[in-house]
């Protein structure tokens, strides 16, 4: 239960419903993390819009990189929702458990790509030290062949988890195994 007041899904109306209901015609299924935010309903659907923008949107990192991403950040951040959340769609992309823990329990452990380690380094380091990031940190992301609108895609993705996770950890929005499978990737 989140340590604040959830408008429940059978209980939504007006502005709330209809976030509820963009949030399972685009997803598949109501979250945890959409539901703590029903007593601001219009911070909810401006959230959705920002994470399918992100997480689904015209890109040139692959979905399976961006997942990376939100596991790195949510591992540094120590948030098991966001952690299990976004480490099933990326065992659905790499089939592969051992790797997705590896990620988990410390991604410069696991075996990634030279591209993978650079994405997980930069993502890693701005969410654990922001203001030691440099110009070099972003030069390591060209030299693995990011493009500036990929790396500004990076930070963003980044940013959005660090934003989510402290959503999570800050109103004890719990992790549910049934909640993280069926959505849509």
């Amino acid at each position: 239960m989140p340590w604040i007041k959830v408008i429940g899904e059978d209980e939504a109306e007006g502005a709330v419903r209809d976030a509820y209901d963009d949030v399972i015609r685009t997803r598949g299924k109501l979250s945890n993390i959409m539901t703590v935010q029903s007593l601001n309903a219009e911070a909810m659907a401006k959230h959705l819009e920002l994470y399918l923008t992100l997480m689904f949107g015209d890109s040139a990192l692959s979905r399976l990189e961006r997942e990376l991403i939100a596991v790195v950040v949510s591992s540094a951040n120590r948030c098991e929702y966001c952690v299990n959340h976004h480490a099933e769609p990326l065992r659905f992309y790499w089939k592969d458990d051992e790797r997705v823990d590896a990620v988990i329990t410390d991604w410069r452990e696991a075996p990634l790509s030279a591209r993978e380690r650079a994405l997980a380094a930069y993502a890693d380091k701005l969410t654990r030290a922001p203001g030691d990031v440099t110009e070099g940190d972003v030069a390591a992301l060209r030299a693995r062949g990011l493009s500036d609108r990929d790396i500004l895609d990076v930070n963003m993705i980044t940013a959005y988890f660090n934003f989510v996770t402290r959503i999570a950890a800050g109103l004890g929005v719990e992790y549910l195994p049934e909640e993280v499978r069926g959505y849509k990737t």
